[in-house]
């Protein structure tokens, strides 16, 4: 686990390692979204795009975005 959250618009991500890779989902909401990276770097650039698309897709498809319980 991670000693320091990452946040990007608000939300933020709880991180696992699975087989080797760094697994993530977007915490404190009830939508499951989930992304997977192999570094640090990478990982938070796959947290900022999964947060991207989570909002688009609410947006296209007339939903509210949950917002991070906080």
């Amino acid at each position: 686990r991670m000693k320091k959250p990452i946040e990007y618009k608000g939300y933020q991500t709880e991180i696992s390692t699975e087989a080797g890779i760094l697994v993530g989902h977007i915490s404190s909401i009830r939508d499951r979204v989930g992304f997977h990276a192999e570094s640090l770097e990478a990982l938070r650039a796959a947290f900022e795009e999964a947060v991207d698309d989570y909002l688009e897709v609410c947006q296209a498809v007339g939903k509210a975005p949950a917002k991070p319980d906080l």
